[in-house]
């Protein structure tokens, strides 16, 4: 009985690894120390009016997806993890392009929530 459950604990382990390692693979970086890397939301193209945003008056997000986490610093380890949907500063992180795709690195600190 006790080896079912380790080897169910090992199965349930490797399939999150597994998950996330996919979810990581299709970025290829690797951030360091407190890191994110966020896939930033798409921009408002209307207001709840109906009215059509032109592209030079849209706004920057300040939501999008976690893509890749460091493993943070040495006494804290990161609080968000790879999937999550998180609001930030509107002028945060610096835009990074990796095979023909913009993306946000930012430090965990200038993550304000996790929605």
């Amino acid at each position: 009985m006790a080896q079912n459950m380790l080897h169910l604990a090992r199965k349930t382990i490797f399939t999150k690894q597994t998950y996330i390692q996919k979810t990581m693979a299709d970025v290829n970086i690797k951030p360091l120390a407190d890191r994110v890397v966020v896939k930033a939301a798409e921009a408002e193209t209307k207001t709840a009016s109906g009215i059509i945003i032109p592209d030079t008056a849209k706004e920057k997000p300040q939501r999008g997806t976690v893509v890749a986490v460091g493993p943070g610093k040495k006494d804290e380890p990161t609080t968000v993890n790879v999937g999550d949907t998180i609001l930030y500063g509107k002028y945060s992180g610096t835009e990074i392009t990796i095979d023909g795709v913009e993306y946000l690195m930012m430090r965990e600190s200038d993550i304000f929530a996790i929605v």
